[in-house]
């Protein structure tokens, strides 16, 4: 009997992938995971059925380094999960050499996935991914940093928020000090210039 090929999310940042396979329940003894800097191969079971599955990473991007210490992979109940580091930060244009592959049977993680200009700003920190438990338990924890994100971006909006208030205060306190000493100024003057020459027009 054929072995069936698993459904497959992704999503990345400039200098790593998250690659999930979605099987539940996969039998942790019979699964078989081999991750190469250019592959990605599983065998395992899922609910009594056998599944099988090669990834082979779009060349022209790299690869990604198998041997680094943030290349992690993680079986939980619902999938399995990989936290893979590149081996060349950059936006990959997709996940697999095999377009035919991608199409079919890979799809896009919308729940992982920050669009480029939005990573520039705040990023994903893999240290926190670290810190909510390590060799993936931070996987599923996104929002442990999208957490620290949106305190981040508040704690930004605050700053930004008092900034602007604090130097909008001085700066009106400056201009209207400036004003009113250039008002009385210019009155002391047109005041007197006026007086001496009201007389004079008479």
């Amino acid at each position: 009997m054929a072995k069936l090929l698993p459904p497959v999310t992704w999503a990345q940042r400039k200098d790593t992938l998250f690659v999930t396979i979605c099987l539940p329940d996969v039998d942790k003894e019979s699964a078989k995971i081999d991750l190469k800097d250019d592959s990605l191969t599983f065998s395992g079971k899922s609910e009594g059925k056998d599944y099988e599955l090669e990834l082979v990473f779009v060349k022209e991007c790299g690869g990604v380094d198998a041997a680094a210490e943030g290349s992690k992979y993680s079986i939980k109940p619902r999938n399995i999960q990989f936290h893979l580091v590149k081996k060349e930060e950059g936006t990959w244009p997709r996940l697999l050499e095999d377009k035919q592959l991608q199409k079919t049977n890979v799809k896009v993680d919308f729940d992982k996935w920050v669009d480029s200009d939005e990573e520039d700003e705040g990023g994903f920190n893999t240290s926190g991914m670290d810190d909510l438990g390590g060799a993936m338990g931070g996987m599923p924890g996104m929002g442990g940093p999208g957490g620290m994100d949106m305190a981040q971006l508040q704690q930004m909006m605050a700053q930004m928020g008092g900034g602007a208030g604090g130097a909008g205060g001085m700066d009106m306190a400056s201009m209207m000090s400036q004003m009113g000493g250039e008002g009385k100024e210019d009155g002391e003057e047109d005041g007197g210039d006026s007086d001496d020459d009201l007389p004079d027009l008479e």
